[in-house]
């Protein structure tokens, strides 16, 4: 069986090996890819809740294979097996793992055992691994890797090639090498493909790009993933405030930043917390303490809705027709804001629309929205003329055209103001923009009745 035949199959395998104790575990694993086998492990944890056969597996595996493995797994399921292993068996993960898999796994122990196994590692890597697990979280210090490609300037083709070769085997990517001065500071970039066709006796100084794209280390991860994608980098170098050269972020780092971003907005969207271990392995505790404080918040705020209703209770009781148009009036615009503020925070995320752009942004929509607002009056005016006649065709007309505009213009400012507060503009979409237009759509459909009703 080879590594191109179905992932499935080899899971198959694999399980039933297992299951056996069969002697053939170890070598069916090697046939498996890691990232299969870390999903094979959540797959015995999660659903078997078998986490000695989970322990099984991985020490069935070669020492390099398995530092592979945990860096595929989440960060719920390394907690767990870490908790189960000894400091010596940790440490040997740990000093093969990636460099940014392993400031990850060493910022999820307790802070006793973090200082033993500090104790036991190499100066060099003891140092390294502090400085990278000291960057705040969701910073691109946070998602770099120090394990790259760096040549010193002044160097011949020849002789950098001499370096790579020594430095490649360590290094995460040698498809981009990064040229520093003799104080680490970035001084160019060169490719791999550049290096090897290039004359031995040339010096990288004149043929390497001075001018790089790069990133400071406390910029935000959803920054350097908009730089990876605007300029299709493999790899973006980071560097401190003196301008020192201190890892790169690979193109791979940058896909799980944009899975757990999107994930995140998803989330808040619908006015629900991030989860940690996803919605299938989250604890009914925490699903409800995770969706409760919005929905009841929102409650409230529909009692603006029902206190709408009450103080306009007698042209409700002398026109009981309006009642029929009102859930069809307050969905829309509920609808048209939704639509307005998912369009608005996306583009926010992705940097394609700024605050600077609020005014334009503001024109654009008022035009569109008026267009739609009078495009959904004119479909619905029949039913009102059929159910209440000219004068009820009117309300609802108007009704629909003003509520639609001011859901529209509501769903996109509210990202704007969020974002200048502070706050993620993903709050503004779904149940809140829905709940605020609810409350101004009764409003504005029983003012608009009262207006051209009271008299007949």
């Amino acid at each position: 069986m080879t590594r191109g035949d179905n992932p499935q199959d080899h899971k198959a395998i694999v399980l039933t090996a297992l299951e056996q104790d069969s002697e053939a575990l170890a070598e069916h694993l090697v046939e498996v890819r890691a990232a299969d086998i870390a999903e094979l492990l959540e797959e015995l944890v999660d659903q078997q809740d078998d986490m000695t056969g989970a322990l099984v597996l991985l020490e069935n595996l070669p020492l390099i294979r398995r530092s592979h493995v945990y860096g595929h797994l989440p960060s719920w399921l390394q907690e767990s097996l870490v908790d189960r292993l000894s400091d010596r068996a940790l440490l040997e993960i740990l000093e093969e793992m990636s460099a940014d898999d392993r400031a990850d796994l060493y910022n999820l122990l307790e802070i006793d055992r973090r200082e033993a196994l500090l104790r036991r590692m190499a100066h060099r890597k003891r140092e390294e691994l502090r400085r990278l697990a000291s960057y705040e979280e969701g910073t691109a210090g946070a998602v770099m890797t120090s394990d790259y490609v760096a040549i010193p300037s002044g160097l011949t083709a020849a002789q950098a090639l001499m370096r790579v070769r020594q430095t490649a085997p360590d290094a995460e990517t040698v498809y981009q090498l990064y040229v520093l001065d003799e104080h680490g500071h970035l001084a160019g970039t060169w490719s791999l493909r550049q290096l090897l066709i290039a004359r031995p006796s040339a010096y990288i100084d004149d043929l390497m790009i001075k001018d790089v794209i790069r990133t400071q280390v406390d910029t935000p991860q959803e920054e350097v993933a908009r730089l990876v994608a605007r300029y299709d980098l493999l790899a973006v170098p980071v560097v401190d405030e003196e301008e020192r050269m201190v890892g790169i972020v690979t193109h791979d780092d940058v896909l799980d930043v944009v899975q757990a971003e999107a994930t995140e907005d998803i989330h808040k969207g619908a006015s629900v917390g991030t989860l940690e271990k996803g919605v299938g392995r989250t604890s009914l505790w925490s699903l409800y303490r995770k969706r409760i404080v919005w929905l009841v918040l929102l409650v409230f705020g529909n009692l603006f809705s029902g206190a709408g209703i009450a103080y306009f209770e007698d042209i409700i009781a002398a026109q009981v027709a309006l009642v029929f148009f009102l859930p069809l009036l307050i969905d829309s615009g509920g609808n048209a804001g939704a639509q307005a503020s998912t369009l608005t925070v996306r583009g926010l995320a992705t940097g394609d629309i700024a605050f600077k752009d609020w005014g334009k942004l503001l024109g654009r929509e008022l035009l569109i929205a008026i267009a739609l607002g009078l495009t959904m009056a004119l479909a619905v005016s029949p039913i009102g003329f059929l159910r209440g006649g000219e004068m009820l065709m009117l309300v609802v007309a108007m009704s629909m055209t003003v509520i639609v505009l001011i859901g529209s213009l509501v769903g996109l400012c509210l990202p704007f103001i969020l974002d200048r507060l502070g706050w993620d503009p993903a709050t503004a979409s779904g149940p809140l923009v829905t709940t605020l237009i609810d409350s101004c759509g009764v409003l504005i459909y029983f003012s608009i009745a009262t207006l051209m009703l009271a008299n007949l």
